[in-house]
């Protein structure tokens, strides 16, 4: 990564910020509140964290439009994460990747169709058929199957498996150890056996899309799996076979979705939850960590919980989750009176 140092008046024109304090102090890096020194700058997103402004030696702190109390240089910016992700890129820049062409380690088949600034390197195995986009970098120990294509400016870390048939759209990067269309896991049950289905469906990853490490994405029976555009999952991600992931969704780690689930755009799924196949998600849905998806959610909403429910009603549940040992002790009390009553009664 690079490091570029860069004055505060710079980094408030690159965002489109407003400077409340001394614009010529430089800026070299950046970091949270509690760690930053004279030279980064840091944010503030979440108010929780709003008493470090009080205390943090940051050089600059980027802030939204309400904040007040502060004592030292701030740009004001309407989305303060955003602009701090801005000025990150500027001052670090992105992983960069170096050229160095088609690796003699590599093994590319005569058949394959390879673009103009392509990477490719040791130990990769290109099959039949595939096409890969210009300026795509494919780093160790890859294996891309028959047929399959990648588009352009894809990043594919090392011992990444793509299997025959997938189809990867532009600026998609997969991160290392992940499998992209591996057999679905389908059987027919049969007087006790059970009976291997084959899966002739794909996989197709569409623009824009990052996988993290070690993911998994089946592909589909008959028809194809798919992962929407501008999606970005975490690490440890396993999606059924036919599953539709809709556009710009974010699948925190650990995430399962079953087969044939229709995901909607702009949900996020949190750490650990589990989704039960053949149910459909409706657009801008967000699921709390380790949920249980076991019905259809509409969408616009918020759910969490084992089995999911809406948010409102799980806070109400869950306040009177404390009280519960003392409803038991009044509840055995009630009972113990209801049998004493009871039972004088019957002596009358």
């Amino acid at each position: 990564m690079t490091y570029n140092h860069k004055t505060i008046q710079e980094l408030a024109e690159h965002v489109g910020g407003t400077i409340e304090g001394d614009g010529n102090i430089e800026i070299s890096g950046a970091a949270t509140l509690s760690e930053a020194c004279e030279s980064d700058v840091s944010f503030l997103a979440n108010s929780k964290y709003e008493k470090e402004l009080e205390t943090t030696k940051a050089g600059v702190v980027v802030v939204d439009m309400e904040v007040d109390r502060v004592r030292h240089n701030v740009i004001r910016c309407k989305d303060p994460y955003y602009a701090f992700m801005q000025m990150v890129v500027l001052l670090h820049g992105h992983r960069e990747h170096k050229h160095t062409g088609i690796s003699k380690k590599a093994s590319v088949a005569e058949t394959a169709k390879i673009g103009e600034n392509v990477d490719i390197h040791d130990f990769v195995h290109v099959a039949d058929g595939v096409e890969i986009g210009d300026g795509t970098n494919i780093y160790p120990s890859c294996t891309i199957g028959p047929g399959s294509k990648i588009g352009k400016d894809c990043i594919i870390y090392p011992n990444v498996t793509i299997y025959d048939g997938c189809v990867i759209g532009d600026r998609v990067t997969i991160h290392a150890g992940t499998v992209v269309g591996q057999d679905g896991f389908g059987y027919a049950t049969h007087d006790g056996v059970h009976h291997k289905i084959p899966q002739i469906g794909g996989v197709v990853i569409e623009d824009d899309v990052e996988l993290g490490a070690n993911c998994t994405i089946d592909r589909g029976t008959l028809g194809d799996t798919v992962i929407g555009k501008g999606t970005k999952t975490s690490n440890l991600i396993a999606i059924g076979h036919n599953t539709r992931v809709g556009e710009h969704c974010l699948l925190v780690a650990q995430v399962g979705i079953a087969g044939s689930v229709e995901v909607g755009n702009y949900c996020v799924f949190g750490g650990q939850v589990g989704v039960v196949g053949h149910i459909k998600i409706g657009n801008n849905v967000q699921i709390g960590a380790q949920a249980g998806v076991t019905h259809d959610l509409e969408g616009n909403q918020a759910v969490v919980g084992s089995p999911a429910i809406p948010m409102s009603q799980a806070r109400r549940s869950y306040a009177l989750l404390k009280d519960l040992p003392e409803f038991r002790k009044k509840l055995r009390a009630i009972d113990r009176q209801i049998t004493k009553m009871v039972a004088e009664e019957d002596e009358e």
